[in-house]
């Protein structure tokens, strides 16, 4: 199997899941957060939106500067209602697909660059990278059904049934 089919696969599976969370994310709660610590309810939703579109950066940049020397930190767009949380979803989904769909095994071999200020934080294969992000977005959107619990939002099934959806994901 190639590795793009696989992660094109993984991709979908995670879709599921994560769109469900999504859906139930309430309007008005943006700068909302369980604890000063905490990143706001906003801010968190619109990340798990859009770490698929990492995929697409990840296949067809050769890196990402956090705190680029001289010029500014990329910022996530902060989606004024659920409809518009969903349509950053979706389109998040849609770089990743055609990232997938246009990419070759041999460039995900290829090594892909996080840098802060410059400085090389981590250097992976564009694959091993690819594979944290499905990680990742498991740990954020984890954080996100905690949000979702402590507000009284219904959590959804995702790998399997939650208190509020005994389906199996």
């Amino acid at each position: 199997m190639k590795m793009t089919d696989f992660f094109s696969a993984q991709l979908e599976r995670e879709a599921v899941g994560t769109r469900r969370a999504l859906e139930r994310v309430p309007d008005g709660r943006a700068d909302w957060k369980p604890h000063e610590k905490s990143m706001p309810f906003g801010y968190l939703s619109s990340l798990v939106a859009m770490i698929p579109s990492w995929i697409a950066m990840m296949v067809e940049r050769e890196e990402l500067d956090l705190n680029p020397p001289g010029g500014s930190a990329p910022r996530a767009p902060a989606p004024g209602n659920n409809r518009e949380l969903l349509a950053l979803f979706d389109d998040s989904l849609a770089k990743a697909r055609h990232a997938l769909a246009n990419a070759s095994d041999e460039n995900l071999e290829k090594p892909w660059r996080l840098l802060v200020a410059g400085n090389v934080v981590a250097e992976n294969p564009r694959h091993v990278m690819i594979a944290d992000t499905f990680g990742h977005l498991a740990h954020h959107r984890g954080q996100l059904t905690v949000y979702l619990r402590l507000l009284g939002a219904p959590v959804p099934a995702i790998y399997g049934p939650s208190a509020d959806d005994r389906s199996f994901g």
